[in-house]
């Protein structure tokens, strides 16, 4: 019960480390990266939400904003890229292009990008408004601290199939023995 109690504070200490430490990955595309470089800006200060150095390597990154307009060639990119960035990791989808497609959306344009990868928030807006954005992470970091994000459910789904194949298989030693 102690183990329990213990390793239960301490995850949510690591949660609440994490959510004030977003290492983010810009997946800049179209014109809505012009917002998000004002955003970095002082008259925001997005340093106060820990998201202050963007990273220009996935694999020093964990959470994706995903900001533009994506076609299907660029599709395989975003997963790529999706799949580099560590766990758990996090994905925004900035603007109404990223989100839906947008009104740039053809055959060539993706219907948005939860078509290839998990969203963990969304912020609509063409561009969207800095505020907006300080919002979307407001409620990104909601989830982090909750354990409620894409990559950290399934990294506990994981979990528990790995609890329960390792049940099963005391389970069935334990039957051939006796």
């Amino acid at each position: 019960m102690g183990l329990e109690a213990t390793t239960g504070r301490l995850a949510d200490a690591v949660a609440w480390a994490r959510k004030y430490s977003l290492f983010t990955y810009p997946f800049a595309t179209a014109c809505c990266a012009m917002e998000y470089m004002s955003l970095m800006g002082p008259r925001y200060d997005v340093a106060r939400y820990g998201a202050e150095f963007p990273r220009f390597s996935p694999r020093q990154a964990d959470m994706l904003l995903v900001v533009g307009t994506i076609t299907e060639r660029q599709a395989p990119v975003l997963k790529r890229i999706y799949d580099q960035i560590c766990e758990p990791k996090w994905v925004v989808s900035f603007g109404v292009c990223a989100s839906s497609g947008g009104f740039y959306q053809n055959y060539t344009t993706l219907p948005g990008i939860d078509h290839v990868i998990p969203v963990d928030v969304y912020i609509p807006g063409c561009p969207p408004r800095p505020e907006q954005v300080l919002d979307a992470l407001v409620m990104l970091q909601d989830k982090i601290q909750r354990h409620d994000g894409y990559s950290q459910r399934m990294i506990e789904l994981e979990k528990r199939e790995a609890q329960m194949k390792k049940k099963k298989k005391h389970g069935s030693s334990t039957e051939t023995s006796a």
